[in-house]
């Protein structure tokens, strides 16, 4: 059932921000009166799930339905100026509903059948359906290629603009409804930190307490290993037994830290106050009771949660004793610790019981500008992120997720404001990934645009086909990069 509310929330979110990005393109085309054959959501190669246009005034609606290519006849014909034209006409095909459809102008609304993208066909454009058919007639006054370069640039722009919209305005949602939440480093420190094997091979140390990244405070605890892999950084100060210390990073710190399948680099301490014993557990046996803070196993002392989880594990299917503080006594408890290495207690986990959380609420006119802050925040941080995938010293690509790596980050039960924060995550990473200057993406589009408004001499159709496809190449290596890393992490 978890498995089914994540791709639920996956295929939710990526229909939404999907419809937004197209809806740009739609809005921006339409409003330079440029003809738009097809607006779709997910892909109809072959079929489609179901289309809708209006055709001799009346809305038609079909469901199921073959995608059949257009095709024409070509007749030559003499101008009033006697020069040789062609004229290209639809073949007639086998009903006259069908051949009707594709005689009306109107733009054609569908749902195709692949649900991982969408897409609008702009009549007179090279995209990514190839339809170079279409492209032999000439050009006409609605087409995208008679468009003036400046309408063209918007038009391309619009879609990597709206979803950039769309992550402001879910911010801005988000702020004004629940505010914002963090764990101040200065609080986390309060216990000092719990590390991993990498971050001990780094130098750092169950118990420091982190001072500054490369000379910089981190204010909110969770942004620090994010910090260390942006900025690249060199050092860490930690407070060490009363002592200040410089821990100076190794220089293959950044590929380490990307190579990571968690996010346990380092967290924080609490100590473990029993919030609820299992039935038929080693606990329960040895008399462990809820409100029972867990202070040792045998003679090794584990004053926090972090502590008993890295030591409990060695004594498996052996007798332990249990070392508890209940009010004002210290008890020690027998257990059997079975082969799974747990007691069969939960500990409580909600943080406001052992740190002072840092809130702020905002009105809707404050959560306007702190909406837009988030969001640009979050685009140069991912923008930071692809610059790394695409340096082979960091093996950045090594990370790079296809669809299970992002249908994992959704929560296992579905809590709206969760699924909105991270649809306002996707969107920003959509849209960066969109403006990249690839052909066949945005990007690529925009940056031929940008040089023939400044150049004023226009590519041909020719070379916009070939680096289409170039394009296309470069994309479907993209997927296939991020789609096998996570089947290698499942085989793993």
């Amino acid at each position: 059932m978890t498995i089914l509310i994540k791709v639920l929330q996956f295929f939710l979110s990526l229909s939404i921000l999907i419809f937004i990005h197209e809806l740009g393109h739609f809005l921006a085309a339409k409003a330079f009166k440029t003809r738009v054959e097809k607006f779709y959501l997910f892909f109809d190669w072959g079929f489609s799930i179901f289309r809708c246009k209006k055709v001799n005034g009346k809305w038609r609606f079909k469901f199921f339905s073959p995608n059949v290519p257009e095709k024409y006849t070509t007749t030559e014909y003499k101008d009033a100026a006697g020069k040789k034209q062609k004229k290209y006409d639809p073949i007639e095909l086998s009903t006259l509903s069908e051949d009707d459809w594709r005689r009306s102008d109107e733009t054609e609304y569908g749902i195709g059948w692949f649900p991982l993208g969408g897409y609008n066909k702009i009549a007179g454009m090279i995209d990514e359906s190839m339809d170079k058919s279409a492209m032999q007639q000439p050009p006409q006054p609605w087409e995208f290629r008679s468009k003036p370069a400046w309408q063209r640039f918007i038009i391309m722009v619009a879609g990597v603009t709206m979803n950039v919209l769309l992550a402001i305005f879910i911010y801005i949602g988000l702020l004004t409804k629940e505010g914002e939440q963090y764990l101040p480093t200065a609080e986390a420190n309060k216990y000092g930190i719990s590390v991993d094997s990498l971050a001990y091979e780094f130098g750092l140390r169950d118990g420091d307490k982190v001072l500054a990244v490369d000379g910089q405070y981190i204010e909110r605890f969770q942004d620090i290993p994010m910090q260390i892999i942006l900025e690249k950084a060199k050092t860490i100060e930690v407070e060490r037994n009363g002592k200040d210390t410089t821990i100076v990073l190794p220089e293959d710190a950044l590929t380490k830290l990307l190579g990571k399948q968690d996010a346990n680099f380092i967290t924080y301490r609490f100590p473990f106050v029993v919030e609820k014993v299992m039935d038929n557990s080693a606990a329960e046996a040895g008399g462990l009771q809820p409100g029972d803070v867990i202070i040792g196993i045998n003679d090794i002392e584990t004053p926090y949660y972090q502590d008993f989880v890295k030591n409990v594990k060695q004594f498996r299917n052996q007798d332990i004793e249990v070392k508890v503080l209940r009010k004002t006594d210290t008890l020690a408890l027998a257990m059997h610790l079975p082969d799974e290495g747990v007691i069969g207690a939960y500990t409580r986990t909600y943080l406001p019981d052992y740190f002072e959380i840092e809130t702020k609420d905002y009105t809707f006119f404050q959560a306007i500008p702190a909406g837009f802050v988030k969001t640009f925040d979050g685009l140069s941080d991912y923008w930071k992120q692809v610059k790394l995938i695409f340096n082979p010293k960091t093996k950045a690509y090594e990370s790079v997720g296809g669809f299970i790596s992002i249908g994992s980050i959704f929560p296992e039960t579905w809590i709206w404001s969760l699924f909105w924060r991270m649809t306002a995550f996707l969107s920003i990473a959509l849209a960066v990934m969109n403006i990249l200057p690839i052909p066949a993406l945005d990007g690529g589009h925009i940056l031929f645009l940008l040089v023939e408004i400044i150049t004023r001499r226009k590519p041909s159709d020719r070379f916009m086909e070939v680096a289409e496809t170039i394009g296309l190449i470069i994309v479907l290596g993209l997927v296939i990069l991020a789609n096998g890393n996570d089947i290698i992490r499942l085989f793993r």
